[in-house]
């Protein structure tokens, strides 16, 4: 049952995520930004060199380009690593090792397409605050990092627990 939850998430991030992609790309000028609530968030085209956050963005291309092709392969080979040590019935484990997988895929995805990761989900308080544009796939890596995190705790605190979070 946990292949189910697994692949089923992994395919659903990534359609997801590139659809959203697909049609930014389609009605964006780069740059470009559209109000959707006024000093809160906009949808805004931004191309992203680096990593979360835009880290390594400015690093030199002939190390971040290998880096970021490298670093998602192998969280690829962990993150599936991670799912077959699952016992069958981490069903909530199992899907978000999938968000963070898909996560993943998408924004590789875009880098060896595009040569760059595209977001645009722009959150800003007025003038005083703006947090980095992101995208689908990077909210699917957040929360599937942050169910794996409440689930590990939950079996912490339960140490006769199955396993079944």
């Amino acid at each position: 049952m946990k292949i189910y939850f697994f692949i089923v998430t992994i395919l659903l991030v990534i359609i997801g995520d590139q659809l959203t992609k697909a049609s930014i790309l389609s009605h964006f000028q780069y740059g470009e930004s559209i109000v959707m609530i006024q000093d809160f968030f906009n949808l805004t085209y931004v191309r992203n060199l680096g990593a979360a956050f835009g880290f390594l963005a400015g690093s030199d291309a002939s190390f971040r380009i290998p880096f970021f092709v490298v670093v998602p392969i192998i969280a690829l080979v962990v993150l599936v690593y991670l799912y077959v040590d699952l016992p069958p019935a981490a069903k909530w484990r199992a899907t978000a090792l999938g968000m963070v997988s898909g996560g993943a895929l998408g924004n590789l995805i875009d880098r060896a397409r595009l040569g760059y990761v595209v977001d645009f989900l722009d959150f800003h308080y007025k003038n005083a605050y703006s947090f980095p544009a992101f995208n689908v796939a990077d909210s699917a890596i957040c929360v599937g990092v942050g169910i794996l995190l409440l689930s590990t705790l939950q079996l912490k605190e339960k140490p006769n627990a199955s396993h079944s979070a």
